[in-house]
């Protein structure tokens, strides 16, 4: 151990090595940086000897600086690689908020570009020469696709929910059913950010059955709103009752200045009924029932960049936009511009353009070709795998449409020796990883979220599973 030890260079003599200044150009890093890596490995190596697990494999302290260098090299591209990646979805959920929840389409990944690598006119208003307003960048969009008088633009729905209790709501009683006080992803909890908002939660009714005179007789002097949080990202089964916005409008008639605003979650532009998918009613038809205020996500059923977008009346609208959370929950440019292309594209009826709805919507039997077209062309390069066509339901997921799976079909696959948990594991650690699911000890590819191109490295990945 004491001979290992004394092998280990001090970090003056690796800096002063050639393979130093190799590495530092080759990789284009300062030397600061390349300094700390060594300094971290010879750390590493000091403590494993410390540990006895070097034993005598080491006899000079040329040959200790090579293994130094070499694990350096290591550690260097390791901590180089850029963190995000891209990743093939082959679960089939559109949605998969693990993944990035919505893809963008091409016009917005360009229109993303075009502002982003120069200058824009984010706050200035081109026409009248002077300083302007970003909330203004999408807002006359989303007043003609929703019919609200007016809207704004947070970071995302969570903070949507959160910027309208504080400003509409702060040491004021909202109303809220119990069977509505949800937890979604990430532990985000309506009760809790109603507290961190200043508001005071009034809950009525039960887990399974709110009735309207259940919100009529909560209302007091100190009544500012009633909140319902729509079921996009929950579905309470069985013995239920809850009361439509139509109906909570009504109470308005029962308190001045008394806000109805619903959290959406999802919120749909395109009509998926349509097809058949799920019951989610298109923003327009909510607001049309007399609703004040109604918040939504970009990223999910929209098919957008993450952003939380409140639409309603004016009034209130305005008094969000004056008000110092505007600044510290505003959305950057490059999101501004995804979202604008986006809401171009449900302007002008180009649904299928944004890879969200297109992905939802399309014909099972458009995913069997794809299913097809991967099975012939894996069983024509190897005999080690049993592959199998079988129908099943994609989820939508992201916390939308709960309990709707889209008809699709599958591509099954079971290893002549590895389990699938083996399979798949070595399927994400591939560049670039693949998830899938898995089902009954089988590798299941969902072709409804794999995009032609991605067939050939789906097929080179299998075929170094070994």
């Amino acid at each position: 151990m004491k001979n290992n030890l004394k092998l280990l260079p001090a970090i003056h003599e690796l800096q002063t090595h050639p393979s130093f200044l190799q590495i530092q150009t080759k990789y284009q890093v300062g030397k600061d940086y390349m300094t700390n890596i060594l300094r971290d490995v010879v750390m590493e190596i000091r403590n494993e000897i410390m540990r006895g697990e070097w034993g005598n494999m080491i006899t000079s302290k040329e040959d200790m600086m090579a293994i130094i260098f070499q694990e350096g090299k290591k550690e260097l591209v390791n901590r180089t690689k850029y963190y995000l990646t891209k990743t093939i979805n082959a679960t089939g959920t559109v949605l998969h908020t693990n993944l990035g929840r919505a893809r963008l389409s091409d016009e917005a990944i360009q229109h993303v570009v075009n502002i982003s690598k120069g200058y824009s006119n984010l706050e200035y208003n081109i026409g009248e020469g002077k300083r302007g307003s970003r909330h203004s960048i999408v807002e006359s969009l989303l007043v003609e696709l929703t019919g609200a008088e007016s809207a704004i633009v947070v970071n995302n729905n969570a903070a949507a929910v959160f910027i309208v209790l504080r400003v509409l709501a702060k040491n004021k009683d909202v109303i809220v059913s119990r069977g509505q006080l949800v937890e979604i992803g990430g532990s985000f909890r309506v009760s809790a950010i109603m507290e961190e908002s200043g508001a005071t939660l009034i809950e009525v009714g039960t887990t399974n059955k709110t009735h309207l005179v259940d919100y009529e007789n909560a209302i007091s002097e100190e009544t500012a709103m009633i909140l319902k949080v729509h079921t996009s990202n929950f579905k309470t089964i069985g013995f239920t009752k809850t009361i439509d916005v139509s109906e909570l409008v009504t109470l308005k008639a029962k308190k001045e200045n008394l806000v109805i605003y619903e959290d959406l979650g999802s919120g749909v532009l395109y009509d998926f009924r349509q097809h058949g998918i799920g019951d989610e009613p298109v923003i327009k038809e909510i607001l049309e029932q007399g609703v004040d205020l109604l918040s939504f996500s970009g990223d999910k059923l929209l098919g957008g960049p993450q952003a939380g977008i409140i639409v309603g009346k004016k009034e209130l609208i305005d008094q969000l936009k004056n008000h110092q959370l505007a600044r510290v929950l505003r959305v950057d440019k490059m999101t501004y511009a995804a979202l604008e292309a986006t809401l171009f594209s449900c302007l002008k009826g180009k649904y299928s353009e944004i890879p969200t709805i297109r992905d939802i919507t399309i014909p099972k039997e458009e995913i069997m070709e794809s299913c097809q077209l991967f099975s012939k062309e894996l069983a024509g390069k190897t005999n080690q795998w049993t592959i199998e066509i079988k129908e099943e339901g994609s989820p939508i997921g992201g916390g939308t449409m709960p309990g709707v799976e889209v008809p699709t079909y599958v591509v099954c696959l079971s290893h002549y020796k590895l389990s699938a948990e083996d399979v798949a594991r070595q399927l994400r650690e591939h560049s670039p990883p693949i998830i899938v699911r898995i089902k009954n000890n089988q590798v299941v590819l969902d072709f409804r979220t794999i995009e032609d191109e991605d067939i050939k490295e789906l097929v080179n990945a299998i075929l170094l599973i070994e």
